[in-house]
């Protein structure tokens, strides 16, 4: 499926899903995330990776 395809059916921009798609984003929406899922008809874990990051690398919540 391309990216545009994929954009169009989840209705999040090309631009947002090239982002999820190169590992730039710092988050996801869980709704984004479902809709993702229920295209590509798949689990969270067959799209998602964990890579762990420095505590410098994190972002401060407060």
């Amino acid at each position: 499926m391309s990216l545009n395809e994929l954009s169009r059916q989840v209705g999040i921009s090309n631009v947002n899903l090239s982002i999820l798609k190169t590992g730039k984003a710092k988050g996801i929406r869980f709704d984004t995330l479902a809709a993702i899922c229920r295209v590509l008809q798949c689990q969270p874990g067959d799209i998602l990776e964990y890579v762990e990051t420095s505590i410098a690398e994190e972002p401060f919540v407060v």
